[in-house]
């Protein structure tokens, strides 16, 4: 073994860099033992000081981040501190200097993930990010390594674990989404400002780094279909069940049937309760992979907190540590495919539309002339009426999400139509 320690720098000492630092300490023995040699922590760049760290000498600490990963002597930077700047302009200062880069700056690298590779790539360095998308859940590595010789078709998957508890509890307990985020707030699972995760911000940062990796093709944050799900009541959930549904916030990547496209989009959906995702409960996280060769695969776990996201943080600074240690780099930006992004109105599904109506004869016949106007099958319709209102609840066949928009948008047209209750996308199936 190698004596000479590799140097890390760590960017960042909140939830998930404490924990860093603490494994790295504790377990110091035995990563030392799977990389070839030991690490040291060498400098912790941080934004208070004057803050008490347990466990991280006084003098490793410093509010210049920039000095720190200029040093030159620095083998590995940890980012951990998020959010676009001044994350990216430390990222590449590390590059610049000879450090490879270990982040779990999700928003960052679905932004601006070509040219951080790019910069990587020019300076012969690595920039791993497992942590970014699932926690602790090996997902990034499986799909970049295990399945490089397979075709990837679709990437299904529940990224957010505030969202996944806030819906379980609507789902489980009947609550209303304002009294199970505030459950979620007060457990620790959302934050003050919950927009990034109910909102879909979050998930749709996520979905843009796995489409970009499962199709070899640069998806950006723009390229995703957002939308979140603050709007979901305990009325869907009821329509839900008598689907033998229920309700989750997905993150679906997939490709097009005829190879040439894809699509990346975060909206709640339908699903069967035979469905694996269905069963996955609190602030969990699981993932399902479809592809040619491997068929069907789910990863599942904890897909926040400091402890699991410092695990996969530090799965990734083992691995380029060793790098560094063979003077290789692992595998950078796949982006050979370069496949169309399509928009969302290309997504084919089917869909849970509940109308408000007048309760009177030739409603439904309205209903179904607009419907078949648009190109969009119906399959079930169900209605209920009294003192002259009605909810009129149809699910669709498969359409184009054009086609079911503008059907939406006549619908709501209709004199008898009084409004638009809900609309859901019903997967999984």
């Amino acid at each position: 073994m190698r004596t000479r320690p590799l140097k890390v720098a760590l960017l960042g000492c909140g939830v998930v860099g404490s924990e860093v630092a603490r494994i790295m300490t504790t377990h110091a023995a035995d990563l030392a033992a799977r990389i070839g040699a030991p690490i040291e922590l060498a400098g912790v760049a941080v934004r208070r000081p004057s803050k008490v760290r347990e466990g991280i000498p006084a003098e490793l600490v410093t509010t210049d981040a920039t000095a720190l990963v200029k040093r030159g002597d620095i083998d590995v930077v940890v980012e951990v501190i998020g959010g676009i700047e001044p994350a990216r302009s430390l990222i590449t200062t590390a590059f610049e200097h000879g450090a490879s880069v270990v982040s779990a700056n999700k928003a960052l690298l679905a932004q601006d993930g070509a040219a951080l590779h790019a910069a990587a790539g020019e300076h012969g360095r690595d920039l791993y990010y497992e942590a970014a998308v699932a926690g602790a859940i090996p997902l990034i590595r499986p799909l970049r390594e295990s399945l490089a010789g397979d075709k990837v078709n679709r990437v299904l998957g529940i990224v957010n674990g505030t969202t996944n508890f806030i819906l379980d509890k609507m789902d489980t307990t009947g609550a209303g989404y304002q009294e199970a985020l505030d459950e979620a707030t007060a457990l620790g699972y959302a934050e003050a400002d919950p927009t990034a995760d109910v909102e879909g911000f979050d998930a749709a940062a996520k979905a843009a780094i796995l489409a970009g990796i499962a199709f070899h093709t640069r998806v950006r944050l723009d390229d995703v279909y957002r939308e979140g799900m603050t709007e979901v009541t305990a009325a869907d959930f009821a329509s839900a069940k008598n689907m033998g549904c229920t309700i989750k916030l997905l993150a679906i990547c997939e490709r097009a049937a005829d190879g040439a496209s894809v699509t990346a989009r975060v909206h709640p959906a339908m699903i069967p309760l035979t469905h694996p995702l269905a069963s996955v409960r609190g602030a969990y996280n699981a993932v399902f992979v479809e592809s040619d060769a491997a068929g069907q695969l789910m990863f599942y776990g904890p897909g926040a907190g400091g402890a699991p996201t410092a695990s996969a943080v530090l799965g990734d600074l083992v691995a380029v540590c060793r790098n560094r240690l063979n003077g290789a780099t692992g595998p950078g930006e796949s982006a050979y495919a370069a496949l169309t992004v399509s928009p969302m109105g290309d997504v084919v599904t089917r869909y849970h539309i509940s109308l408000d109506v007048a309760d009177k004869p030739g409603v439904l016949a309205q209903v179904a002339t607009v419907f078949a106007e648009h190109g969009v099958s119906i399959d079930t319709v169900r209605q209920k009426g009294k003192d002259g209102e009605a909810s009129l609840v149809v699910v669709t066949h498969r359409a184009s999400d054009a086609s079911l928009s503008g059907t939406v948008e006549a619908l709501r047209k209709l004199d008898t139509v009084r409004g638009v209750a809900s609309i859901m996308r019903v997967e999984g199936e």
